[in-house]
């Protein structure tokens, strides 16, 4: 028997974890996978995950493995069409680009750091009762199974989130007509730590810097990936931006498709479904993540409090609509930026640049933008 139980070692598990262990609790965080993945496609940290990540103590090291991007900027057809400073917040007047594999790495270290035996991986989850007092996972033997006693259940466990289709079966996936490709080369712009938006005509590129001079490239595609190679990545990013990757230099290459799902409730008796397990949405926009860290660090105290014998029913029914109102507006932010990147003819994209570049030298605008693309 221990207090939590938490589903997932990402990102969000494991950040749950460190606040949890922090106060004192007894928790296990069960992993299926054996090792940390390699996968980097997670790499914004945005000011008001900063703030939770720094009251854990876990900014600093963040924020020396990362690139800070204090501004974005938007190129079309060769010309600057506008200028989106990050400076709104006074503390973290940027947004973060770490690696995910740093992320969790650092993440994992506060968590052994606290308790050395709290992250049991190779932990494949079969199941859990009605109540979320006890999990069943796979034992050394597939006919077998171990019944792990807990008090409280955490599902971090991701957009396919097995917790969640036993709870939701039949929460419908929403499908956008939208395919990306990504991959990472070696920078050789001019652009420095700037976040750069190509709105080109027959489709978005957007790049991003990352540590050791090194850039990711995200374009929008015509249909979803069909065995894209790195060459054919660089090609096109060439032919739309007239910007030159260095093929051989790819660390990474991976496509994806977008959609969307909120669940109605995140609380389900013991049982909580937090981060992408409760609202998967487009990765366009980098705030899946971040939305996650902002549960799990709103839900600590009232699991505080719960475990301690408060009454927190009132302030768990806020919780739940804060973070869906939340996981809402990151969601339609997603959306429209989805929708920014979408192919137009060459007048109609010129006509909704010259609007962009006319609005944005408004301040009230400018600062709602901001705001918007940063999470505050």
């Amino acid at each position: 028997m221990t207090d939590v139980v938490i589903v997932g070692a990402g990102p969000v598990g494991l950040f749950m974890g460190v606040l949890l262990l922090r106060r004192g609790h007894r928790i296990r965080i069960l992993e299926r996978r054996q090792g940390r993945s390699d996968n980097t496609r997670a790499i914004g940290i945005h000011p008001p995950a900063l703030k939770e990540l720094h009251r854990a103590g876990l900014a600093e090291p963040l924020m020396q493995a990362g690139v800070r991007i204090r501004k974005g900027v938007a190129y079309s057809r060769g010309r600057k069409v506008a200028e989106l400073p990050f400076h709104g917040d006074a503390e973290f007047p940027f947004i973060l680009a770490v690696p995910q594999p740093v992320t969790e790495h650092v993440l994992e270290q506060a968590v052994l750091a606290l308790d050395p035996d709290s992250i049991v991986r190779g932990a494949d989850v079969q199941g859990f009762d009605d109540d979320g007092v006890s999990v069943r996972v796979a034992a050394s033997s597939p006919s077998e199974e171990i019944a792990l006693g807990c008090r409280l259940l955490v599902a971090a466990d991701g957009a396919h989130s097995m917790i969640r289709r036993q709870l939701l079966p039949c929460l419908p996936a929403r499908s956008y007509p939208d395919s990306y490709l990504m991959g990472d080369f070696t920078d050789s712009t001019r652009h420095g730590r700037d976040a750069i938006l190509y709105l080109e005509p027959d489709g978005i590129v957007e790049s991003f810097p990352l540590p050791g001079g090194v850039r990711r490239w995200v374009a929008r595609l015509g249909a979803p990936d069909k065995g894209s190679t790195a060459a054919g990545l660089a090609a096109l990013v060439g032919a739309r931006t007239g910007e030159v990757l260095d093929a051989h230099s790819n660390t990474m290459l991976s496509s994806f498709s977008v959609r969307s799902r909120l669940a109605g409730r995140m609380i389900h008796g013991r049982t909580v479904l937090l981060g992408d397990a409760a609202h998967e949405i487009s990765p366009i926009g980098g705030q899946g993540m971040n939305l996650g860290w902002l549960d799990a660090a709103a839900l600590v105290p009232l699991i505080d409090g719960y475990l301690k014998g408060r009454c927190v029913g009132r302030e768990l029914r806020a919780f739940e609509k804060n973070r869906r109102t939340a996981a809402s507006r990151a969601s339609l932010q997603a959306g429209l930026n989805m929708a920014l990147g979408r192919p137009l003819p060459p007048v109609l994209m010129s006509l909704r640049n010259d609007l962009f570049t006319h609005v944005l030298k408004a301040t009230s605008v400018s600062d709602f933008v901001e705001k918007r693309f940063t999470m505050r």
